[in-house]
């Protein structure tokens, strides 16, 4: 195991009817406030008034920015940050999902720092202040609603990356608010948080028992109510569930004494950057790819994960056909649940393939389960085709 600092400050409240809380929350972090949502379900489902009657009921004034996007862009973070100076905001509320919540930290690091918030995202600066923020989450999916990470896209370049900005002061996670999520996004929020457990279970680090445990039990867990969410959107349990795993996969508790990789994300990053798929459904298509290209780095891990997490007998078998099964379950898992499984399901070719390799290595190589160069990326991207 390695050395580690392990810090989350962000209050998790969690359940049926905890929105309730919001009021109290509210006149703790001012009288002023920027309502960041995206395309209007909110509105439809009927939670953006409950939230409102809230805030109103806190005395807070509320400024609004609707219409993030599901790959948010860099210019409408820039708008939020025009809004906050200009109304004199004193918090942010992000109610939706991580695209909401990522936009909502990007702006709250934004607005103290004299500099071009992009700086944060290309590696020129590091966030250092930022607004209060607080979420109310719709979907599971990205775990931004307990950690500092956020993702932005600046669509002008063509770039997509990733930053620590902020924690949440607080998030209020009621699993109501999520049965009425499309069947697609349910998919790709599923997608997502197995994807990030992968990016922090394929490691080379030693004597790690507990936090491989800990990976496993959240990557069974969504395995075994998947299926149960996708057949009855309403039942409470299996939402739950879910949503748990979604906040536990990316909240720092996975990675303490890890050493991770993150090479998945930064790929599909470079395939969304240009293309606008839905970030879960690039997940779903790329990973087992990755797997393929990357297992026999440690054939072992790959062992661990068919055994325990897919139940691969491994009786009267080599050790490279269990891996192999196990990935194969991994594939078949995605396909069985609909989620997409060639990038040709979005009518992506082969015509910005290395435009794609490049943009998902502008720092140089990535991953540490195996150091990926271009090259590596533009091969990955091929099988995925």
């Amino acid at each position: 195991m390695e050395n580690f600092v392990y810090y989350n400050p962000t209050q998790l409240i969690f359940g049926r009817g905890q929105l309730a809380q919001l009021e109290e929350k509210a006149k703790q972090l001012g009288s002023k406030v920027l309502l960041v949502y995206g395309g209007g379900s909110i509105k439809r489902s009927g939670l953006y008034d409950k939230v409102i009657a809230h805030l109103q009921a806190a005395a807070c004034r509320v400024v609004e920015l609707p219409g993030v996007e599901p790959n948010p862009r860099l210019s409408t973070v820039k708008k939020g940050i025009d809004l906050c100076r200009t109304e004199g905001v004193d918090w942010i509320l992000a109610v939706g999902g991580g695209s909401v919540i990522d936009a909502a930290k990007a702006i709250a690091v934004g607005v103290p720092y004299e500099g071009d918030v992009w700086d944060f995202y290309s590696r020129k600066a590091t966030a250092e202040k930022a607004l209060p923020l607080g979420t109310v989450l719709t979907l599971a999916a990205t775990g931004s609603e307990m950690n500092r990470g956020s993702v932005i896209t600046n669509w002008e370049t063509k770039e997509k990356h990733g930053a620590g900005t902020t924690f949440p002061t607080f998030s209020i996670l009621d699993p109501e608010n999520t049965f009425s999520v499309p069947r697609d996004q349910t998919i790709y929020g599923i997608s997502d948080i197995l994807s990030h457990v992968f990016e922090q279970y394929f490691t080379h680090t030693t004597e790690i028992p507990l936090q491989t445990r800990f990976a496993e039990s959240i990557m069974k867990t969504v395995i075994e109510n998947a299926e149960r969410v996708l057949e009855n959107p309403h039942d409470y349990d299996a939402r739950a569930n879910i949503l748990y795993c979604g906040t536990m996969a990316l909240n720092g508790t996975l990675p303490v004494g890890v050493t991770t990789d993150w090479a998945t994300h930064s790929i599909e990053h470079a395939v969304s950057a240009i293309y606008d798929i839905p970030h879960g459904g690039g997940l779903a298509i790329i990973f087992p790819k990755w797997m393929r290209y990357v297992y026999r780095e440690n054939v072992a891990r790959f062992v661990r994960f068919a055994v325990e997490v897919w139940n691969v007998d491994p009786a009267g078998k080599t050790d490279e056909e269990v891996a192999l099964e196990g990935i194969a379950a991994t594939e078949a898992f995605f396909a069985r649940i609909g989620a997409p499984t060639r990038l040709a399901d979005y009518q992506i070719t082969d015509e910005h393939l290395e435009e794609m390799a490049e943009k998902a290595t502008p720092f140089g190589p990535i991953g540490q389960f195996k150091s990926l160069t271009s090259q590596d990326v533009r091969e990955i991207l091929r099988m995925s085709l």
